[in-house]
């Protein structure tokens, strides 16, 4: 990778997020305003403050006007942006290096969807005209074969990987369960993860996260004005992106048990921040939990558990809320919901919480770790994109 990174150069000094649900009584305005607005209270600053914007959406609005109607914004740069399910993560990127470079003092980024409402049960993408060639299987279908290809490839069985993957679920659900912003607020046993519906090969229905309407937003200023701001910021240590080009689905020799994107975007990140052994050295991960086979490639992906062996680490306690390395402490998206152009900066969000030891007793952990990880993909096995930051407390 090329990237230099920006560590320790930009600052979170502000965050809000709405609740991740089926907001049937409010807009998508309604959303943005609300994140917004406690964004910039939680920062000590106004609207007029801020220099530049950028808006993260997937199919809430076309152009900035969708943030500066409802935040009444007068002579500001608003721009959209779009990256599958890792756009509010983009448009944290975007804000984030706009300061860096010096063009802004300060800048938002807010990531915000209103689907659920929309007529359509899930996601509606875009029709893209294409030549015929490309894949034709659900999102749920095209990651339900990462499950028996991890099982096959490292000598799993099958009762067995389904007792990991619904121990996934549960973890997710028990911490979800705790967070009142999460959209799904009830504990799922492991038994009723194995007995629900099935939707594509193995995976059931509590294998996959729900879709919900929701907005999160964050204010980033040059990490040397941070303390005009607030006395906890958070530091940005690396913001790492990569796009795939799809060629998995051509290739032979991919298998299915592994995501190379998300691979060779922790790789960066870990170099941009410094980061040897991250296991030991992060307090959390927030992770795109999308189905729950993702959530257990992400842990070897990520370097969280070595090939073949994140199976065993999930069993053993490993990522749950009191184990090594807490994973999904806010319900990931599995519990906490999916609104695609809100996911990224909800991550953040609890990453700002838990840093800063402002989540509720019930939620808060007990550790004295500095840094924090999220991780966002889009698309699917072979065609993905990926993005991952280390944001902490601490300069240097």
């Amino acid at each position: 990778m090329a990237s230099h990174g920006i560590k320790d150069r930009v600052a979170i000094v502000g965050m809000g997020c709405t609740r991740f649900a089926e907001h049937w009584d409010k807009g998508l305005d309604d959303l943005i305003v609300d994140a917004a607005t406690d964004a910039l209270e939680s920062a000590g600053t106004t609207k007029e403050d801020v220099d530049a914007y950028w808006l993260g959406t997937a199919q809430s609005g076309m152009s900035g006007i969708t943030l500066a109607r409802p935040l009444q914004l007068t002579g500001k740069p608003v721009t959209r942006v779009e990256n599958y399910c890792t756009t509010g993560s983009e448009a944290l990127r975007a804000a984030a290096y706009a300061v860096a470079s010096g063009a802004y003092d300060v800048a938002m980024a807010v990531g915000a969807e209103k689907v659920k409402d929309a007529g359509y049960q899930g996601l509606n993408a875009f029709p893209v005209p294409g030549d015929g060639t490309a894949r034709t299987l659900t999102a749920a279908a095209m990651f339900s074969m990462v499950a028996p290809a991890y099982a096959k490839r490292y000598g799993v069985g099958e009762d067995e990987l389904r007792e990991v993957l619904a121990r996934i679920a549960a973890k997710n659900h028990a911490n979800g369960a705790l967070n009142p912003r999460a959209q799904f607020r009830k504990p799922v046993s492991p038994e009723a993860v194995c007995a629900s519906p099935r939707v594509a090969g193995t995976l059931g229905v509590l294998d996959c996260a729900g879709v919900a309407d929701g907005a999160a937003a964050a204010v980033v200023v040059r990490a040397e004005d941070a303390h005009r701001f607030t006395d906890r910021p958070l530091y940005v240590k690396a913001l790492s992106f990569v796009a795939g080009s799809g060629s998995g689905l051509m290739d032979a020799d991919y298998d299915y048990t592994w995501f190379p994107e998300c691979a060779t975007a922790a790789a960066d990140a870990y170099a941009q921040a410094g980061i040897i052994e991250p296991r030991r050295q992060l307090a959390l991960a927030e992770v795109h939990d999308c189905f729950t086979p993702t959530e257990l490639v992400l842990m070897e992906d990520l370097c969280f558990a070595e090939r073949g062996t994140a199976w065993q680490e999930v069993l053993g306690g490993t990522f749950e809320r009191d184990g090594e390395l807490p994973v999904n402490t806010d319900g990931g998206l599995k519990s906490f919901g999916h609104p695609v152009g809100a996911s990224g900066l909800r991550m953040l969000f609890e990453a700002w919480l838990q840093l800063r030891h402002e989540a509720p007793a019930e939620r808060q952990l007990d550790t004295d770790r500095t840094l924090a990880l999220t991780h966002n993909l889009g698309g699917y096995p072979g065609e993905m994109v990926s993005f991952v930051s280390v944001v902490g407390t601490e300069l240097g």
